[in-house]
């Protein structure tokens, strides 16, 4: 596996329009309305942004307090995965990159452990 580094003059990170059109695809493949939880991304902040998830009524959006690793279940991933790579010493930045790959597609399968982020941030999992 080759890093992709981009071609010149292709954006780089997944703008509002391209977040707006997975939603409406998870909206539709899901049949039901979306909780989003997110960071203060500034990209999560903009007006445009902010006009795409007024225009979607099924869209819930919690925003996490300014610094809240803890509430954030990401923060438990890329923990796992800096311990998984600690003794790592890659070749170089191809090697680095497919082994955090192949890593966090394993967690992928891990349902047990993915379920255990969520539940380090003290969030209910079932329905009330």
């Amino acid at each position: 596996m080759l890093l992709r580094r981009g071609r010149p003059g292709e954006v780089k990170g997944f703008g509002p329009w391209r977040f707006a059109a997975l939603l409406d695809a998870a909206h539709r493949q899901l049949g039901g309305p979306i909780v989003l939880v997110w960071d203060n991304d500034r990209r999560h902040l903009s007006a445009v942004m902010r006009a795409l998830i007024e225009a979607r009524p099924w869209l819930a959006v919690f925003k996490l307090p300014v610094y809240a690793p803890k509430l954030n279940p990401a923060e438990g991933v890329w923990s796992a995965l800096k311990r998984a790579l600690a003794n790592l010493a890659p070749r170089g930045i191809d090697e680095l990159a497919e082994t955090v790959a192949t890593k966090l597609k394993r967690m992928q399968y891990r349902s047990s452990l993915l379920d255990g982020f969520i539940a380090q941030t003290g969030f209910i999992l079932e329905q009330p």
